[in-house]
């Protein structure tokens, strides 16, 4: 942890604010103007760094980092609209064509904010950023499932944060909009590059219903984050149909698409699983995140058995894939 906070963190420090626009997209988005920099995607790194920056604070105390973290925090929460709404990209872009692209990674980010406030909470006891996720959280909860509209997630990761944000708060509504994300799949409401250029649902696991579901298929990441988040679900609610899906497409992952390693994702092109048993070494993928999603998953399976086995595949994975990355 030492390590993480003098090297790690000061790398991360670096590129978020200073190599690359991500934090100045914050700083444009709150006064709604300018040119947005880099992709759709970029505000979640800035809330990973925050998260990072929360574990690292936990049990190595640091003014200058925590100082660092408030203020993008300040910044964070300056550009949020009052509706809830916060995502830098569309801010700055248009917001009129916010949540119309199911591909763009609102919600993925929406996720990562709300992991981020729900860490720094732990270790600072700041909820400055914790009450932006919270408003976000909502906004969602409130355009979509108060209101039946039908949104498939593009990159699975709201789901496992929602869960935990229910068991902080311990406020229902978000393990229901948790679970109403999960259940919106597999039914033919996917829209955008993935389904309509692409034609291949199951890249973003969109092909079935989760509980119909026996096989991997598709974005390694996007795969592993759902699966840890049905989990969670599946845990709250008792849902054995989930239970009993996720135990035929583990076999399938660890019998027919894992390294040695633990590596999964064997593929470059789509980031992710292909045919059983095609297993390269020269070309393996492998994804660091895939593998911490493979922690995410394992950890969750086993919580709901008991079974050892998931935890010889998290450690494989963690040791691996994921400490390496």
């Amino acid at each position: 942890m030492q390590a993480v906070a003098d090297k790690t963190l000061q790398a991360c420090i670096l590129y978020t604010e200073t190599k690359t626009g991500r934090i100045r997209n914050f700083e444009k988005a709150a006064v709604r103007h300018g040119k947005h920099e880099g992709i759709y995607y970029d505000d979640s790194d800035v809330y990973k760094a925050i998260e990072a920056m929360a574990y690292s604070l936990k049990t190595n105390p640091d003014q200058a980092i925590e100082q660092k973290a408030d203020e993008w925090i300040a910044k964070i929460v300056a550009a949020q609209r009052s509706d809830g709404y916060l995502n830098t990209y569309f801010i700055l872009t248009d917001i009129n064509k916010r949540w119309t692209e199911m591909e763009k990674h609102e919600d993925y980010c929406a996720g990562h904010l709300i992991e981020a406030g729900i860490a720094y909470y732990n270790a600072t006891g700041k909820k400055l950023l914790l009450e932006a996720g919270v408003k976000f959280a909502n906004h969602i909860d409130s355009v979509f499932r108060m209101q039946n509209r039908h949104w498939i997630a593009g990159h699975q990761e709201i789901e496992l944060a929602l869960m935990k944000l229910y068991r902080h708060t311990r406020n229902k509504r978000y393990l229901q909009l948790a679970q109403w994300l999960l259940e919106q799949r597999g039914h033919g409401y996917g829209k955008g590059l993935y389904w309509d250029v692409w034609k291949d649902p199951g890249y973003v696991q969109d092909a079935l219903p989760i509980k119909d579901q026996t096989e991997i298929t598709g974005h390694a990441v996007r795969a592993m984050y759902m699966y840890a988040g049905a989990a969670d679900v599946a845990a709250a609610v008792n849902e054995e149909a989930y239970i009993r899906a996720m135990n035929v497409i583990w076999q399938d992952v660890v019998g027919r698409n894992m390294y040695l390693t633990g590596g999964i994702g064997a593929l470059e092109k789509n980031e992710g699983f292909g045919k059983d048993y095609d297993l390269p070494n020269e070309t393996a993928y492998c994804e660091t995140c895939a593998s911490v999603g493979m922690v995410f998953w394992n950890q969750r399976m086993n919580s709901l058995s008991g079974k050892a086995e998931f935890i010889d595949v998290l450690e494989k994975s963690l040791y691996n894939g994921a400490l390496d990355g």
